[in-house]
C-alpha cells in the first residue's frame, strides 16, 4: 500500500495554531485549564497545542497525560494528574485521529466522574466513522475515507510531523 500524505509539516503546524486560537475562544475566561493527551500521538499533539496556547493566551496551561488500552478500553484508564488538579477546571480532551470514536467516548466516560466547568474535545483528523456519538468540539482536518483505509499521524523528534493515509 502507498502512503497518501494528507497533512505536511506547515499544514499541521497551522492547525495546531488556529486549535488553538479556538480553545483560547472558548476559555477565555478562564485562568487555568487542563489539556489532556490520549497517550501516545494524543499526548504529543496535546503537548504542542498546549505550546502553542500558551504562546498566544495569559492562560495557565496543565497537562496530563491519559493512559488508556485502545483494545479494551473499559479497563482502567490512568491520568498523570488526580482527579483533584482537574476538579472544577476545564478540560480539554486531545488525541491525534477520531476514528472511531471508541478511545474517545471510553477517556470522556472517565473525566466525567469529576465536576469540570467546561469540557470539550480536540483532535487533528476527524475520519468521520462513528461508531459512538461523539464529536470533536475542534478538528484539524475532517476527512471522508473508507474503512479500508487507514490515517496515521507521524510525529518526529525533528518536527518533520505528517499525516498520511494508507
Amino acid at each position: 500500500m502507498s502512503k497518501n500524505i494528507i497533512l505536511t509539516n506547515q499544514e499541521i503546524e497551522h492547525k495546531i495554531k488556529r486549535i488553538a486560537y479556538q480553545i483560547y475562544e472558548t476559555f477565555v475566561d478562564d485562568e487555568e485549564i487542563v489539556i489532556a493527551g490520549i497517550a501516545a500521538n494524543g499526548f504529543i499533539f496535546a503537548k504542542k497545542v498546549a505550546t502553542a496556547l500558551e504562546a498566544i493566551s495569559p492562560i495557565k496551561v496543565s497537562l496530563c497525560e491519559v493512559q488508556i488500552n485502545k483494545q479494551k478500553p473499559e479497563s482502567t484508564i490512568n491520568t498523570s494528574l488526580t482527579k483533584e488538579q482537574y476538579a472544577n477546571k476545564g478540560l480539554v480532551l486531545v488525541d491525534d485521529v477520531l476514528n472511531s470514536g471508541t478511545t474517545l467516548i471510553y477517556a470522556v466516560r472517565h473525566f466525567l466522574d469529576v465536576p469540570l466547568k467546561k469540557f470539550k474535545t480536540a483532535v487533528l483528523v476527524d475520519r468521520n466513522h462513528k461508531k459512538y456519538p461523539v464529536k470533536a468540539d475542534f478538528k484539524g482536518i475532517s476527512l471522508s475515507t473508507s474503512l479500508l483505509e487507514h490515517v496515521q499521524v507521524v510525529f518526529d523528534d525533528n518536527n518533520n510531523d505528517y499525516a498520511f493515509l494508507s
